[in-house]
C-alpha cells in the first residue's frame, strides 16, 4: 500500500518529468514542491514508490522516472480535470462554429486538438447507417461529366464525379432529365435510412424504362458508392508531425508508431475497447496497448453522439504527455461536437 504522501510524491514526480523531460530527484522535489518534509524523507517515499514499480531510475545514480503504471496510477488520482480556459472554450467555439459540414467539422477539431495540445489528434466518424438522407443533387458539369450530391440529416455531404463517356448517355443525360430524375430520386429517398437506401435505390432503377435507364443507372452507382462510404468507419486526423518532436521519448524508432497510424483498423479498434469512465474520458497508456505497435504510446479519448450515433475523439502521443490538461482539452472538444452535431 502507498501512502497519501507517496502518492503526491508520485504526482509531483510526473508533473516535473511531463514539463523537464529530465529524471526527477529527491532535492528537487523539496525544491520545488512544498511537502514539509526533508530530502531523506522523500527518499524514502521514493524507494516505496520503486518498490511498487511505479517510477524507475532510467541510469544509475539518477532521478526518477515514471512507470506506465505509474502514470496509470497518475491518472486514475485525477479526481478533478484541470477544466480549460474560457478563452480556450471560446476558441473552440468560433473555430468549429465556421464549419461548412461534417467533414470540415472533423478537420477543423483535430488541427485545433493537435495544437492545443502538441499530440496527433484523431476523430472517428460517426456511423451513419441510423442517419436518413435529407436531399440528393445531381450537377452536369460537362456533356461527358456529372457531380453528384448526397446530404444526410447528420450534417455529412458527400461529393461524387461521375463520368459519362457513352455519347448516347450523354445525350439522354440533358438538361431535362436530370431535373426530373433528381425529383425522382428526391422524393423516394428523402428520409430513408442510408442502410435502407441502397434497396429503395435498386427499386427505382426497375421502374426506368430505356432508353434513360444506362444512364440513370450510372448515377445511381454513384449514389450508391457514396451510400457506401458514408456507412464506413473511418478517421481523419492531423499533428503526425508532432511525434517528431517528441521523438526521444520513444526507446526505438517511431516507425512502428506512424505505422500503427496509419492502419486505421488498429485505432478504431482500440477506440471500440477504450471504455469511457464517469468523467468522460478514457485513457491506454503504454503497455495496455500491446500488440498494437502503440506500446510506448498513450492514447486519451472521449465520445460524441452525431446522428444518433456514438463516436471518438482523441489523441496520441508519448507517455509523457501533459494528461490533465489533454484529457479535459479531449472532453471539452467532444462535448462540444455533440452539442454542435446535434444541434444541426
Amino acid at each position: 500500500m502507498v501512502s497519501e504522501r507517496s502518492l503526491a510524491v508520485l504526482r509531483a514526480i510526473v508533473q516535473d518529468y511531463v514539463e523537464s523531460r529530465e529524471p526527477v530527484g529527491s532535492k528537487s522535489i523539496v525544491e520545488r514542491h512544498a511537502f514539509g518534509v526533508s530530502a531523506a524523507t522523500i527518499r524514502n517515499d521514493m524507494a516505496l514508490l520503486e518498490d511498487e514499480e511505479l517510477i524507475a531510475a532510467p541510469h544509475t545514480s539518477s532521478g526518477r522516472v515514471p512507470t506506465d503504471k505509474g502514470y496509470r496510477v497518475f491518472v486514475d488520482q485525477l479526481a478533478d480535470l484541470r477544466p480549460l480556459s474560457s478563452a480556450q472554450r471560446h476558441a473552440i467555439e468560433a473555430f468549429l462554429d465556421q464549419a461548412a459540414d461534417l467533414d470540415d467539422v472533423l478537420a477543423r477539431t483535430v488541427r485545433m486538438l493537435s495544437q492545443l495540445t502538441n499530440q496527433v489528434a484523431l476523430a472517428q466518424y460517426p456511423l451513419f447507417g441510423s442517419s436518413r438522407v435529407r436531399h440528393v443533387e445531381i450537377v452536369a458539369l460537362a456533356p461527358s461529366r456529372l457531380m453528384s450530391v448526397l446530404i444526410t440529416d447528420s450534417g455529412r455531404v458527400d461529393q461524387r464525379l461521375i463520368e459519362i463517356v457513352d455519347p448516347r448517355e450523354q445525350a439522354a443525360a440533358d438538361e431535362q432529365y436530370l431535373a426530373e430524375l433528381r425529383a425522382r430520386l428526391n422524393t423516394e429517398l428523402i428520409g430513408v435510412t442510408l442502410s435502407e437506401a441502397p434497396g429503395v435505390l435498386g427499386r427505382l432503377l426497375e421502374s426506368i424504362p430505356e432508353p434513360r435507364r444506362a444512364v440513370a443507372q450510372r448515377i445511381a452507382g454513384g449514389i450508391a458508392l457514396q451510400l457506401a462510404d458514408s456507412r464506413q468507419d473511418r478517421l481523419v486526423m492531423a499533428g503526425t508531425a508532432n511525434l517528431a518532436r517528441t521523438e526521444g521519448d520513444f526507446t526505438g524508432s517511431i516507425f512502428p508508431v506512424l505505422e500503427a497510424i496509419e492502419e486505421q483498423v488498429t485505432l478504431l479498434k482500440l477506440f471500440g475497447e477504450m471504455e469511457i469512465d464517469e468523467a468522460g474520458v478514457a485513457v491506454r497508456i503504454g503497455r495496455e496497448n500491446a500488440g498494437t505497435g502503440l506500446e510506448e504510446t498513450s492514447v486519451v479519448s472521449s465520445g460524441y453522439s452525431a446522428g444518433g450515433s456514438l463516436a471518438h475523439v482523441g489523441l496520441l502521443g508519448p507517455t509523457r504527455m501533459d494528461y490533465s490538461n489533454n484529457m479535459a482539452a479531449v472532453r471539452a472538444v467532444a462535448r462540444y461536437l455533440s452539442r454542435l452535431l446535434g444541434e444541426d
